[in-house]
C-alpha cells in the first residue's frame, strides 16, 4: 500500500495494491494492522455505501461533533468522485483550508479524513458508488455541516452551481462564517 500525505498531512491518500490476473483482481482494501502503521486510527464501527445516479451529485459538507466524532476512510468502487476535506480545527495551521483528490474505481485510491474535518464529494461520472468506513456511529444530534458552495471557503468544485444535484438538507446548511468552533487543537 502506498500512503501519501497531502498538503494537510493529517489527511492521507492511500492506494492499496491490486493483484490482477486473467480472472480479474484481488485487493485487500483495509487492514487494521496496515492502517495503524499508516497512522490511521481505528476502530471502524460502521460501513456506509452510497450510489449517486447523476454525474454532478454533491454530498456534503458534513461532519460529526463530540461525542461521536467520525473519521472516514473513503473509496470509490464504481465511477469517480472529487473528494474534499476542510480543516475546521480552530488553532490548526491549516484551519479553513482544504485538500482534495480524485477517487475512482480505476485509480483505486482511498482518502482518510480524520475527525475535525468537513467532508464532501462530487460525482464525476453517472452511477458512482462510494463506500466509506467510519470511526463512530451515525448520530443525528452530532451531525453538522456547511453549505457546499460557501463563498468564504471557495472550494473549486468540478460542477457548476446550477448543475449540481443536492439533497434538500444540503441546500440549506449554514455558511462557514456562521458556524461555531466545533473543534480546537
Amino acid at each position: 500500500m502506498t500512503v501519501q500525505a497531502l498538503d494537510i498531512p493529517e489527511v492521507k491518500l492511500l492506494t492499496p495494491p491490486r493483484y490482477q490476473d486473467p480472472r480479474g483482481f484481488f485487493s485487500e482494501t483495509w487492514s487494521a494492522k496496515r492502517e495503524a502503521a499508516a497512522g490511521i486510527p481505528g476502530p471502524f464501527v460502521q460501513d456506509n455505501h452510497s450510489l449517486s445516479v447523476p454525474a454532478g451529485t454533491v454530498r456534503g459538507l458534513h461532519l460529526q461533533v463530540a461525542p461521536n466524532v467520525q473519521g472516514k476512510l473513503v473509496r470509490c468502487v464504481r465511477g469517480a468522485i472529487w473528494d474534499v476535506a476542510v480543516d475546521v480545527r480552530h488553532g490548526s495551521p491549516s484551519f479553513g483550508r482544504h485538500v482534495a483528490a480524485v477517487l475512482s474505481a480505476e485509480n483505486w485510491c482511498q482518502l482518510w479524513v480524520p475527525g475535525g474535518f468537513l467532508h464532501g464529494f462530487c460525482t464525476l461520472e453517472p452511477d458512482t458508488e462510494v463506500i466509506y468506513k467510519v470511526t463512530a456511529d451515525y448520530d443525528r444530534a452530532a451531525e453538522r455541516g456547511v453549505v457546499w458552495n460557501d463563498p468564504d471557503l471557495a472550494l473549486p468544485w468540478p460542477v457548476a452551481e446550477d448543475a449540481a444535484v443536492l439533497s434538500d438538507k444540503d441546500r440549506v446548511l449554514p455558511r462557514w462564517r456562521d458556524c461555531p468552533a466545533w473543534f480546537a487543537v
